[in-house]
């Protein structure tokens, strides 16, 4: 990186700067023609413009001032992980009277090419595609209708992201400006403009919400605009980094990973307990609050408070069960294998009787029905239409019955039923994948014929293949499972992976990072090519951009700032599902395998910071946070997104509590070097 002043060719020429990369293969810079600029409560608008602009040892001194506001910034040009400016900004108030402004810092992003973005867990590239299904702010260069959350710019609330950064691409370079949650003016913003007038990007201080609010509703609510009331004489400084990179779309990457080590010096882990009281704590909530022995199934949901959930006749206990994603498999085998280990018949007999269950629920097209449903039997699941079956739930529910038949054999123990439903899902699933590799992320239940091909939801049929070729002795399926690596490739390239999940249609999720984490790690496992290890971390890198570099300042009085939660390691469900979940839990074993692999400390740090989020909130005893032994909530909600910010959803969910289960057996071997209580 370097800093030059910048020529406009006018005779009278405005004072500017420009940042730009000797890494660029073009023509392209961060142009800053002002320092600030502040908007009042009736629109009005005052710009502090760069008046001087000195070079110092360290890097730059840009000042300035207008009719209300004195600035003076100093640019430290750091070189650590990555090279970047440290700034930080004085303002000065000179008014004679108090007055209310929201201030902006921002600059352009020269150069040719429509615009990329990246808000890290809030917001990438487009964000949504006009053919999805669930609405959520996306991003048009023609601009588009507010109201149905479409627009050329955007500015949100800091603490939608896991990381309060905003990065920009254009043909020539990567662009990005990083701030902290909160500055002394309250909540901070982060924004971005792209059109045919030029590319923008900004922080706010304190946070705008524009066009639209996103509140997790199809219909979104008004713009939300803060300001500052600043008293004569006031002074406060600003605290912001600046980051220049390449073009490629990875080029965000070693700017994560900066500001990652530099918070983690301020923002501490608070675990609750080891990973042997969780598991055994999972394991009993799991077992007491969501195993139903009449109908053998793992109820999606449990109510914390019992007593409302008997006034209104048990429906707060979901007598559902997804076959994977949000009960079923996974969580069943994690049970099996803990009541194994442990010796304790009951765990042991509810998942085998779970997994019986689940085995015999095949679908005409010889795949898993995606959900059993009290009094419906076997459905389709949460999918666009009643009839499609969604390929990452049924290949999910395959790829750890595969682990549970490799259990269970270990221990002298055969299941035919488990084993024949396992074989008609890896048959489907070679069978329906197209000559380029792709498997389709929706089928028809009836007739197996694939309704989507787009998106990422069939990526990990390749791990189940490979754990299926590894059990069955089969080498059709690992070769499909090859050639479903060479196809998902371009999702893990293009940094834009979306349709994991089947609530949120073709929306770029962290579980779809999740999937790929596991695939291709297993996929490296398989045949020691680097190409799969180079895609298993490129998509572990692209994971950490939803997960939680810093700890989130909750209300006061909210639950969650009671209980001191730390945020730092949760990740973001997705851009349309804004609330902190454990999903990250299943990759566990996988992202310890590839920092072995790698070497690289960070997947390991960042593993640990996870596994510590989500050892908070497992209730200890009967009335902990108000819940009951050995629950655990799917929900802490960091912004104005579906509850206010610091509630905690006050159901516990089979998926949330398995995946500790899952991960605090996968982690046990590597607790040495986790080092949980590091803070």
């Amino acid at each position: 990186m370097q800093w030059k002043l910048s020529d406009n060719g006018l005779e009278h020429a405005v004072k500017a700067f420009e940042i730009t990369t000797t890494k660029s293969k073009q023509q392209a810079s961060l142009r800053f023609s002002n320092l600030l600029s502040a908007s009042g409560r009736n629109g009005e608008q005052e710009i502090v413009p760069v008046d001087e602009i000195t070079s110092t040892s360290e890097g730059l001194q840009a000042s300035g001032e207008s009719e209300s506001f004195e600035v003076r910034s100093s640019w430290k040009q750091m070189t650590d992980i990555c090279d970047y400016f440290e700034v930080s900004m004085d303002v000065e108030y000179k008014g004679k009277q108090a007055s209310a402004y929201n201030l902006q810092f921002g600059c352009s992003l020269e150069g040719t090419g429509k615009p990329d973005w990246m808000i890290p867990g809030a917001f990438y590239k487009e964000n949504r595609f006009e053919k999805n299904l669930r609405p959520y702010p996306r991003y048009d260069f023609k601009g588009g209708d507010p109201q149905q959350m479409v627009s050329d710019y955007w500015s949100f609330r800091a603490d939608r992201a896991a990381l309060p950064a905003v990065f920009a691409w254009n043909d020539g370079m990567c662009g990005a400006l990083c701030t902290d949650e909160m500055s002394p003016l309250g909540l901070s913003g982060l924004g971005f403009r792209g059109n045919e007038a030029g590319t923008e990007i900004w922080l706010n201080f304190p946070y705008k919400e524009e066009p639209v609010t996103f509140i997790g509703n199809a219909v979104p609510a008004p713009a939300d605009l803060h300001m500052h009331t600043f008293l004569p004489g006031e002074k406060v400084v600003l605290h912001f980094y600046v980051y220049a990179g390449t073009s490629d779309a990875h080029s965000y990457n070693p700017f994560v990973r900066q500001m990652y080590a530099i918070h983690r010096q301020a923002h501490g882990l608070n675990p609750w307990m080891g990973l042997e009281q969780a598991a055994e704590l999972t394991a009993h909530g799991l077992y007491e609050w969501h195993y139903d022995k009449e109908n053998d199934i793992l109820r999606e949901t449990a109510a914390f408070d019992r007593e409302f959930n008997n006034n209104v006749k048990g429906m707060g206990d979901r007598p559902h069960m997804h076959v994977s994603w949000v009960s079923g498999v996974p969580y069943a085998y994690a049970l099996l294998t803990y009541g194994r280990k442990k010796e304790a018949s009951s765990y042991m007999e509810a998942g085998i009787r779970v997994l019986d269950k689940i085995a015999t629920g095949l679908a005409p097209c010889g795949t898993f029905w995606a959900s059993w449903e009290l009094g419906r039997g076997w459905t389709a699941g949460w999918n666009p239409k009643k009839t499609w079956l969604q390929a990452r739930t049924v290949s999910e529910a395959t790829l750890f019955l595969v682990r549970a038949l490799a259990f269970e054999r270990e221990a002298g123990v055969m299941h035919p039923e488990w084993e024949h439903a396992v074989l008609s899902n890896l048959r489907f699933a070679a069978e329906h994948q197209r000559s380029d590799g792709n498997f389709g992320s929706y089928y028809d239940c009836e007739t197996g014929e694939v309704q989507e091909w787009d998106g990422a939801g069939g990526m990990l049929w390749i791990a189940a293949l490979l754990e299926g070729a590894s059990y069955f002795e089969d080498e059709g399926f690992a070769a499909s499972a090859v050639r479903g690596g060479s196809y998902y490739e371009r999702f893990i390239r293009d940094e834009y992976m979306y349709g994991a999940p089947e609530d949120v249609h073709l929306t770029p999720t962290s579980e779809d990072a999740y999937n790929a984490v596991v695939s291709y790690v297993l996929l490296y496992e398989f045949n020691n090519q680097p190409l799969w290890l180079e895609l298993a971390s490129s998509a572990a890198d692209w994971m950490m951009t939803f997960r939680w570099t810093y700890n989130l300042q909750f209300p006061k009085h909210s639950l969650l700032a009671q209980y001191d939660y730390c945020s730092r390691g949760a990740d973001q469900a997705s851009t349309s599902n804004q609330h902190l979940h454990n999903y990250g839990l299943f990759a566990v074993p996988e992202m310890l395998r590839l920092w072995t692999y790698t070497g690289d400390r960070y997947y390991l740090d960042r593993t640990r910071d996870h596994i510590s989020c989500f050892l908070q909130f497992i209730a200890r005893e009967d009335g902990d946070f108000n819940a009951y032994k050995g629950m655990v909530t799917e929900r802490f909600y960091n912004t104005n997104c579906f509850q206010p910010k610091g509630m905690m959803l006050t159901l516990s969910h089979s998926w949330c509590i398995g995946l500790i289960l899952y991960a605090a057996q996968a982690s046990l071997p590597y607790e040495n070097e986790l080092d949980l209580y590091e803070r």
